[in-house]
């Protein structure tokens, strides 16, 4: 049973759609989910975890610099398929420890971007593991509706993007390597929200709600706006010896365009998604 931080941590991330107040106020948290090395009975545990780029995210078994492994780290180990709940998502995921080269490039960025966990390496003569979580099944948003799930999406993107302008503002004068990694995982997930809702959600409204026309193209029209912003800023991002007083401008133009787009977009499809059958 996860102790009582553990647990106040993780009904307050479960109650909140994944945001979570004191010491963790800001921070990535996720909760795994994994089975017990011995016991088979599943386990849940606050994690921190880093963004990859891609369907993975990366977390590190650094126990605070103990002189022992998590006992979350053991039972994937032994069995790497695991839960992961971010916030408006649970889907399962496949834990890959990652090895040599691969783990220390890992470390490396997540230590460019919080020397605490340096501080943590430092105090333990075990190597650190870095873990690999990657999705392989997932399902619809955890919402009471479709609308609270549109709402949930949209605020995930909206706490990211101002994570990734205060991490920019506050950054050195190089643009960090994990810093950039953020900045492409977020272009990513907008990308593919957008061509889920071109491709998806809209047809289907269009379908059901002809007079929802002029909505539909306006919020299309925004798409086409937001990703000519994306790749501007995948662009700058990219750019060796990149900036980042080059980048925040770009983050703040994204993201002010992205908060006009999804608060019409909430006003004006939320009360249709909810609209009793």
């Amino acid at each position: 049973m996860p102790n009582d931080f553990n647990r106040q941590i993780i009904e307050e991330f479960r109650a909140n759609d994944g945001r979570v107040g004191g010491p963790f106020e800001g921070a990535r948290l996720l909760l795994l989910t994994t089975t017990g090395a011995r016991s088979g009975v599943p386990h849940t545990t606050p994690v921190g975890y880093l963004p990859d780029g891609g369907e993975r995210v990366l977390v590190i078994a650094s126990a605070g610099g103990g002189p022992n492994h998590p006992d979350w780290f053991h039972n994937l180990v032994a069995h790497p398929r695991v839960q992961v709940e971010d916030g408006p998502f649970t889907y399962d995921a496949e834990a890959v420890v990652l090895e040599g080269d691969e783990r220390d490039r890992a470390f490396a960025r997540a230590v460019e971007a919080d020397p605490g966990w340096a501080a943590y390496q430092a105090k333990t003569t075990r190597v650190i593991p870095v873990v690999a979580l990657r999705a392989v099944a997932s399902g619809p948003p955890r919402a009471a509706s479709w609308g609270a799930a549109l709402k949930m999406i949209h605020d995930a993107f909206r706490r990211e993007l101002a994570l990734i302008r205060k991490e920019i503002a506050e950054s050195g004068p190089g643009l960090g390597a994990q810093l950039r990694v953020n900045c492409l995982t977020v272009c990513n997930g907008l990308h593919q929200h957008h061509i889920h809702e071109d491709r998806g959600v809209f047809p289907a409204l269009a379908e059901n709600r002809p007079e929802l026309a002029p909505t539909l193209d306006r919020l299309r029209r925004e798409h086409q706006t937001i990703a000519a912003l994306v790749e501007e800023l995948r662009e700058v991002i990219s750019a060796e010896g990149s900036d980042p007083l080059l980048v925040l401008p770009q983050v703040e133009r994204l993201t002010d365009e992205l908060e006009s787009h999804l608060t019409y977009e909430e006003e004006q499809l939320i009360p249709i998604l909810d609209a009793p059958a």
